[in-house]
């Protein structure tokens, strides 16, 4: 259920985010302050006490918080790096196939035409909804069994049939890393101690005697905004092909409209 979110347009996962934890924090504020104060004796120099255990608690979050969120940028840089080198691969390939005999060059290229349309038209839709699509291996085969049984005959020959092998398995090595990024993203684990640890960093805030209750009603949302700001930068990026920032495929676009949309 939680992977639906995922899914969602950033402009109602933000609002919806950082409105959960605004209410918390207002509605938390208001119950303590109510209920709790004059049940447990707080007096303003208690605040010394709460203060330094608010500053530890936030201490130990804000670096959870940013070690999810420097992985998870890190992965989302990655993995874009993989689907322009599956890019590349796939174009110095196109490329080094047109330089074979007839028929085998147009045999070879079509089966990179098509392996090209069908990770932008397939392929990706799929991907965006944290899916596999498998139909990429027949082509890989059949690409395969046509590329081996090639005999080069001249040394011009022989030396453009070795780049063309090493360019594909270039192409397979992207192609598996593209596929295992699917999907990745933060444990549930470390989503649990994420949401668990603001609801828990807002609550330790509550335990102050504040006598303006307009000063610690401001500085209690603030700090449920700031906090929500980091959750919903964490979850835009933690699947890199999913949402509003999810990956797209215009770099496979670009060699198809540069290189084989006009030959086929």
């Amino acid at each position: 259920m939680f992977e639906y979110f995922f899914d969602l347009p950033l402009i109602i996962t933000g609002p919806l985010i950082i409105g959960i934890l605004c209410l918390f924090a207002i509605g938390g504020l208001w119950f303590v302050r109510r209920h709790v104060h004059s049940q447990m004796n707080i007096e303003t120099h208690d605040s010394h006490f709460s203060g330094a255990m608010v500053h530890s608690v936030m201490i130990f979050y804000g670096l959870a918080a940013a070690l999810m969120a420097v992985n998870v940028s890190e992965t989302y840089t990655d993995v874009s790096k993989i689907v322009e080198c599956e890019a590349t691969a796939l174009a110095v390939l196109y490329r080094d196939v047109s330089g074979y005999p007839e028929p085998i060059r147009t045999e070879l290229q079509k089966v990179l035409h098509d392996y090209s349309q069908y990770i932008i038209n397939e392929v990706w839709p799929a991907q965006s909804k944290g899916q596999l699509a498998f139909g990429g291996v027949q082509r890989m085969n059949r690409f395969q069994s046509i590329l081996f049984v090639f005999e080069p005959v001249t040394e011009g020959q022989k030396l453009l049939h070795g780049e063309t092998i090493n360019a594909y398995n270039e192409l397979l090595a992207a192609r598996r890393l593209r596929i295992d990024a699917v999907d990745t993203g933060l444990p549930a684990v470390m989503w649990a101690v994420l949401i668990l640890g603001a609801f828990i960093s807002l609550t330790s805030s509550f335990f102050f005697k504040v006598e303006d209750v307009r000063l610690h009603g401001i500085q209690v949302l603030l700090l449920a905004l700031f906090i929500g700001l980091n959750i919903f930068v964490i979850l835009a990026l933690d699947r890199p092909f999913r949402g509003d920032l999810g990956l797209s495929p215009k770099p496979y676009q670009l060699v198809f409209d540069q290189l084989m949309k006009i030959k086929f």
